[in-house]
């Protein structure tokens, strides 16, 4: 019985290519520190035709993939599919690759739409997403009083071990001012 690996090389060596300019992977495609794609791309030149036996042979995904042969194109290096019949160097396989790169962008877009919902959703339950504060709401009413009170940033700083930096952002974040002060 014939491996996956093994039947890949056989039709790849059918169409034209020299066999020793097969690359491979034992790791997974989903990987990426592909070693065997990371010297096959780095071998290639302007002029040459990436081949491969079927599209997932080479991405991990639609993005990923339309990434490589991008980049390909862009190196001046033509890609082909034996499987999906498609080459960019044809039309017909422009076509395909333009199209592919339409469902990706599609693909992104409904991603973020349902991201976007479900922040929302979770939202209007009550919950508040993104990094925890800083400064616990507790110190930061005791900064505020110090600071109303008229202590400098650089003390309230050292009395309550907050990076003056941090002090800063959270004050800025808050919408906080320092106190006008009265002038005799």
């Amino acid at each position: 019985m014939l491996k996956l690996h093994d039947f890949c090389n056989r039709a790849l060596t059918a169409a034209g290519v020299d066999q020793r300019h097969l690359y491979s992977d034992k790791a997974s495609g989903a990987r990426d520190d592909r070693a065997g794609l990371k010297a096959c791309l780095d071998y290639m030149n302007a002029g040459d035709t990436l081949v491969v036996w079927k599209l997932d042979r080479l991405g991990r995904s639609l993005p990923h993939l339309l990434a490589i042969v991008t980049d390909l194109k862009e190196r001046g290096i033509a890609f082909r599919s034996l499987t999906e019949q498609m080459d960019t160097t044809t039309p017909h396989g422009e076509l395909l690759f333009s199209l592919f790169g339409a469902l990706a962008q599609y693909e992104r877009a409904l991603t973020r739409e349902r991201i976007m919902a479900g922040l929302a959703a979770a939202k209007r339950r009550g919950r508040q997403g993104g990094r925890p504060p800083t400064i616990a709401a507790e110190k930061m009413q005791l900064i505020v009083a110090a600071l109303s009170n008229g202590a400098s940033k650089a003390s309230v700083s050292r009395t309550f071990s907050v990076p003056r930096s941090t002090l800063t952002d959270t004050l800025e974040r808050i919408g906080w001012s320092a106190p006008v002060k009265d002038t005799p």
